[in-house]
C-alpha cells in the first residue's frame, strides 16, 4: 500500500536510461532555473522603499538610480556567470570555480554560502507568495488569511516539495505556466503604466499616513536600500549550476538561457521601481507595492486579480529554483565527501530525494521561526547571495590568468569589476558551515584510513567464544536464542538476566529448570531498578575473563505482525544494542521471533 501511495504521489521508478530523457529545452529550463531571479521584482523595489521611508517622503524618489544601479551590476554578474558557464560546463557554478581556481576553503565558503541561500529562497518565496495572496484576499475582504499565514506557507511548501519528488522535467513543465504568466502580466502592467505617464493619465497613489522620519540620509543608509535592493540578483547563479540539466549544446543552451533571464529581469525591476516612484507607492501592512501599482493603473477588476494571482503564483514556485540547485551541489559536497553520502543518491525519479526533502524541513524552519514573513529573512538572503557571487567571480579572474583563453583580458576585467562590487556588498563570512564542512570530509578520511588494507592487518584464530543471553522473561522467544547460544558455544553459554523485581524473578527461575535448553541462568541484581549499568557492568566482567575470546552478546526479540503495534511495545533492546555497539570487541546477535497476524 505505502508502495502504491508512493507511485500515485511521486510516480513510477525510472531507470537509469532515461536520464538523457530529463533534459530541459531552453524554455522550460528558463522556468525552472529563472523562476526565483524574477520572483525577486516582486519584491526587491518594496525593499529599496522599506530602507529610504526610514528618512521620510523626501528620499523615495531615489528608488530609481539605486534600481539602475543595481541593474548595471546585475549585468555585470551576468556576465560573469555566462563566462562561467563555458568554463566549467559541468555546472557547480561557484563552488566548482573557487575550489578549482582559490583553493578548498574558499570553496567551501562558497558552498555553504550558497546552501543557505537556497534554503533562503524557498522561504522567502514562500513566505512572499502568501504575503500577495494576503494581499488579494484583503483587497476583497478576506482579513483573516494573514492569521494562517504560516500554516498556508507550510501546505504550499509540501506541495512544492511533492511536485519537486516526481522529477525535473516533470516539475519544470508544471512551474511553466506560472513562470510565463508572471512575465506576461509585469510586461503588460510596466507597459501600461508607463503609456498612461506619457498619456497624462496618472492618478497617483494616496497611502496611510507616513510613519515620521527615524534616520538621515547618508552614504551608510544608501548602501543599505542598495543592499536590500540587491536582493534582485537572488538566483541569478542558479543557471550556472546546472548546466548538466539543459539539452545539448549545454553550455550553449545555459548561456543564452542566462541573457533571456538577465534581460527580463532588469527590464522588470527597473520598470517596477520607476513606477512605484511616479506612482507614489509606498511599504504598507498588508498591501505589496506590486499590488498598489496594480490597483492605480488597471484598478481592482479582473486585470489586478490575473496579476496578484501570476505573482502569488511565481513567488511560491520561485522555490523550485532552489530544488533545482540545492540537491545538485548537495550531491557534489557529498562526492567530495564534505556532507553525508546519502546526498549523492538519486531517488527513484532520477532526482536527488534526499537533498529535496533536507530542503524542505529546513526550509520549514525558517518559515516557523520568521512566521512567514519574508522582508526579516532578505539581509540573511544578501548575505550568502553575495559571498558566492564574490568567490565565483574572483575565482573566474584566477582561471582567466591562468588559462589564458582568447580574449582572456575582457573577461578578466569584467570578473574582477564584478568581484569588487559585489564584495562590497559583502558583509560577514560563514566559518561555522566550513568548520562543519571539513569535520565530515575528516570523519569520512579517518574512515577510510582505518579500514584501509594497505598496512595487512594481523589475523589470528579465534580460540574460544562466549556466548551471553539476555533474558527479560521465559517466552517462547527465547527459546530460538538459547539454542543459537548452544550452537556456537556449547561449553561457555550463560543466560542473563537483571533483577529490578523480587517476585518476577522468582517466577523466571520457576520457568527456567523447565525451559531453560539446560543453559545456565545468571541473575545480576539491581537494587536501584537499573537495568543498563549492571548489565554493562556484568558483560564487562565476563570479557575481562579470557583474552582470546570472541564475546557473543545475543538478544532475543519478539516482532509484531503489524508496523503500528511496535508503539505499544518498549524498545529497551534497541538502546542495549546501542551501548554495546560503541564498545570493541563484542558481538551483538539479534535472533527475531516473528508473531503471526491475528485472523479473525
Amino acid at each position: 500500500m505505502i508502495t502504491q501511495l508512493k507511485h500515485l504521489l511521486v510516480g513510477k521508478p525510472l531507470d537509469n536510461a532515461a536520464q538523457q530523457h530529463q533534459r530541459l529545452a531552453k524554455p522550460i529550463a528558463l522556468a525552472v532555473f529563472s523562476s526565483d531571479a524574477l520572483s525577486s521584482v516582486a519584491y526587491a523595489s518594496e525593499a529599496i522603499l522599506g530602507v529610504l521611508i526610514l528618512v521620510g517622503s523626501t528620499s523615495l524618489s531615489l528608488v530609481v538610480p539605486i534600481s539602475l544601479g543595481i541593474v548595471v551590476l546585475l549585468a555585470i554578474v551576468g556576465f560573469s556567470y555566462r563566462q562561467t558557464i563555458h568554463a566549467y560546463p559541468n555546472g557547480g557554478g561557484a563552488y566548482i570555480v573557487a575550489h578549482d581556481n582559490l583553493g578548498k576553503t574558499p570553496g567551501l565558503i562558497a558552498a555553504a554560502s550558497l546552501l543557505i541561500d537556497y534554503v533562503l529562497t524557498v522561504a522567502v518565496s514562500i513566505s512572499a507568495g502568501v504575503a500577495a495572496l494576503t494581499a488579494l484576499a484583503t483587497t476583497w475582504g478576506f482579513t483573516d488569511l494573514e492569521r494562517y499565514s504560516v500554516d498556508v506557507a507550510l501546505v504550499l511548501l509540501a506541495v512544492v516539495t511533492l511536485i519537486n519528488l516526481r522529477g525535473v522535467k516533470e516539475s519544470g513543465v508544471i512551474f511553466a505556466i506560472p513562470t510565463y504568466m508572471f512575465i506576461a502580466s509585469m510586461t503588460a502592467l510596466i507597459t501600461i503604466g508607463v503609456g498612461r505617464m506619457f498619456l497624462g493619465g496618472v492618478q497617483p497613489i494616496v497611502p496611510a499616513e507616513l510613519p515620521a522620519a527615524t534616520e538621515t540620509l547618508g552614504i551608510f543608509l544608501l548602501l543599505r536600500a542598495f543592499s536590500a535592493g540587491c536582493t534582485a540578483l537572488t538566483g541569478v547563479e542558479a543557471i550556472s549550476n546546472g548546466v548538466p540539466a539543459f539539452r545539448k549544446p549545454e553550455a550553449h543552451n545555459a548561456a543564452t538561457t542566462l541573457l533571456w533571464m538577465v534581460g527580463l529581469l532588469g527590464v522588470m525591476f527597473f520598470g517596477i521601481s520607476f513606477l512605484a516612484n511616479h506612482y507614489g507607492a509606498v511599504p504598507r501592512e498588508g498591501v505589496t507595492v506590486v499590488s498598489q501599482i496594480a490597483i492605480a493603473v488597471v484598478g481592482t477588476g479582473p486585470a489586478f486579480l490575473f496579476i496578484q494571482v501570476a505573482t502569488a503564483l511565481i513567488l511560491v514556485l520561485a522555490a523550485n529554483t532552489a530544488f533545482a540547485d540545492f540537491p545538485r551541489l548537495a550531491s557534489l559536497l557529498s562526492s567530495d565527501r564534505f556532507l553525508p553520502r546519502q546526498l549523492s543518491q538519486r531517488g527513484d525519479r532520477l532526482v536527488f530525494s534526499n537533498g529535496i526533502i533536507a530542503l524542505s524541513v529546513f526550509a520549514a524552519l525558517l518559515i516557523i521561526v520568521f512566521q512567514a514573513h519574508e522582508q526579516a529573512m532578505l539581509p540573511l538572503y544578501a548575505i550568502g547571495v553575495f559571498i558566492s557571487f564574490t568567490l565565483s567571480q574572483f575565482g573566474m579572474v584566477v582561471h582567466h590568468r591562468r588559462i589564458k583563453e582568447a580574449g582572456w583580458q575582457r573577461g578578466q576585467i569584467i570578473n574582477a569589476v564584478g568581484g569588487v562590487l559585489t564584495s562590497i556588498v559583502l558583509l560577514v563570512l560563514l566559518p561555522i558551515l566550513v568548520v562543519i564542512f571539513q569535520s565530515i570530509r575528516q570523519h569520512y578520511s579517518d574512515v577510510a584510513a582505518q579500514l584501509s588494507l594497505e598496512q595487512k592487518p594481523c589475523i589470528e584464530a579465534v580460540r574460544r567464544h562466549t556466548a551471553l543471553v539476555l533474558v527479560s522473561g521465559m517466552h517462547k522467544g527465547v527459546i530460538p536464542a538459547l539454542q543459537y547460544g548452544l550452537s556456537l558455544a556449547p561449553d561457555n553459554v550463560q543466560a542473563v538476566y537483571i533483577d529490578m523485581e523480587p517476585e518476577s524473578t522468582c517466577r523466571l527461575q520457576a520457568k527456567w529448570e523447565q525451559w531453560g535448553c539446560g543453559v545456565p541462568l545468571v541473575v545480576v541484581p539491581s537494587p536501584y531498578r537499573s537495568l543498563l549499568r549492571p548489565l554493562l557492568n556484568y558483560i564487562d566482567e565476563v570479557d575481562r575473563l579470557y583474552e582470546d575470546d570472541v564475546l557473543t552478546i545475543i538478544m532475543p526479540e519478539f516482532i509484531p505482525s503489524r508496523w503500528w503495534q511496535h508503539l505499544l511495545h518498549n524498545q529497551t533492546a534497541l538502546f542495549i544494542r546501542t551501548a554495546l555497539l560503541v564498545r570493541r570487541g563484542r558481538v551483538v546477535t539479534s535472533v527475531p521471533y516473528r508473531l503471526e497476524k491475528k485472523i479473525g
